[in-house]
């Protein structure tokens, strides 16, 4: 419906509801910050556009007529609803969206572009949660959470997901002072010992591509963003889940050793909780995830 053809100027609209409202041509133009005369005149054009009186002008006094107070309602209404939608986009950029992810993702994966974000949505604030124990949406104050596994989940709705591979990863100076070639007993592993079992070890990964040496681990941590800062500095071979260090492998801080991967079981899902507050800044937030987790 194209409304311009449709409707007055909204300037002699907005002036009108002012007088109206203020009972005075006076009042309203000291409210809107123009003068009594441009007020006077925007409402005579609105009278010639409608074919209708909107005031009957008595001695220091106006009378709004039958026209002008239909119209009025309507325009306050109206108005009001404008207002309303406005201030819920003011108040909505101003929120504060909450994501959580375990450490390392929000280390390795969310951190390096949340710069992107915040240039794309200035005002928006954001708050990151970093646990490695399962973020449950069911105790609120989550709006957004990464999590790794094979949907479905009860506590949240998949909005968003992608696949990942694993491969040998260490240090460019690494990598120069090893054996050439495929992954030998003499390399230095780096293992990641955590409870969770969606994580592979280096003992499935060995399995997986046929390799049947038997692996000593000579560095074993718990949290993962250790096994990756140790295989940056030089320290041995990791096991590197791609989206984590895409970063690295782009920087050059990391590179692969030979060519081997393997597809890991899970997948990485962007969740909102089954009754998510939907607000603007939210639905931002979950839109540029989503894009970026499939870029």
């Amino acid at each position: 419906m194209q409304f311009r053809k449709r409707l007055p100027s909204l300037t002699a609209l907005l002036m009108l509801e002012a007088v109206l409202r203020r009972k005075s041509f006076t009042a309203a133009a000291g409210e809107l910050g123009v003068t009594q005369a441009a007020v006077s005149r925007q409402i005579a054009l609105l009278e010639e556009e409608l074919g209708e009186p909107m005031f009957i002008r008595k001695h220091r006094a106006i009378e709004p007529t039958a026209a002008c107070l239909t119209l009025g309602t309507a325009l306050a209404q109206s108005f009001t609803t404008i207002a309303e939608a406005v201030d819920a986009i003011k108040a909505s950029a101003q929120e504060v969206v909450t994501i959580g992810a375990t450490v390392a993702f929000s280390s390795f994966w969310l951190l390096p572009r949340l710069a992107d974000f915040r240039a794309c949505n200035p005002g928006v604030q954001m708050r990151v949660i970093s646990q490695d124990a399962t973020i449950n949406l069911d105790s609120g104050g989550i709006d957004i959470a990464i999590r790794f596994g094979t949907p479905p989940f009860g506590d949240g709705m998949v909005i968003a997901s992608r696949g990942d591979v694993i491969m040998p990863v260490c240090s460019p100076d690494y990598l120069a002072r090893r054996v050439p070639g495929p992954l030998l007993p003499s390399d230095d592993f780096i293992e990641t010992d955590v409870p969770e079992q969606s994580w592979f070890s280096w003992a499935q990964w060995l399995g997986r591509t046929g390799v049947s040496f038997v692996m000593k681990p000579s560095l074993r941590f718990n949290h993962y963003t250790e096994t990756i800062f140790a295989a940056r500095a030089g320290q041995g071979v990791a096991l590197g889940w791609g989206a984590l260090v895409e970063t690295f492998l782009k920087d050059g801080t990391l590179v692969a050793v030979g060519d081997q991967t393997i597809s890991a079981d899970g997948r990485y899902n962007v969740l909102v909780p089954l009754k998510a507050r939907r607000t603007i800044a939210n639905d931002r937030a979950s839109a540029w995830l989503t894009a970026a987790l499939h870029g």
